[in-house]
């Protein structure tokens, strides 16, 4: 089995759920890679939107970094995926 660091034909398993938590935080892509600036962690617009379609992967600190932007615990994120399992 060759390991395309992928999960079942996923890049990130937080995707959908960013997007929700951060609409529903009333952010948008600009205020949240701006946010994540003021800590030091480059995601561009462009990369945010990218990890919302699941077309680019999150390393760790990036989430931590996300979570902590928008007020919430990196479980907030990871949780919807962790009960599938």
């Amino acid at each position: 089995m060759k390991n395309s660091g992928k999960y079942e034909d996923n890049l990130n398993v937080v995707g959908k759920t960013l997007r929700q938590i951060r609409i529903e935080k009333g952010f948008s892509f600009e205020r949240l890679s701006n946010g994540l600036l003021l800590l030091g962690v480059n995601i561009p617009v462009t990369s945010l939107h990218r990890i919302e379609h699941n077309q680019r992967t999150v390393r760790d600190y990036e989430l931590c970094a996300i979570a902590k932007v928008l007020d919430i615990s990196v479980l907030d994120l990871l949780n919807p995926f962790i009960e599938t399992l």
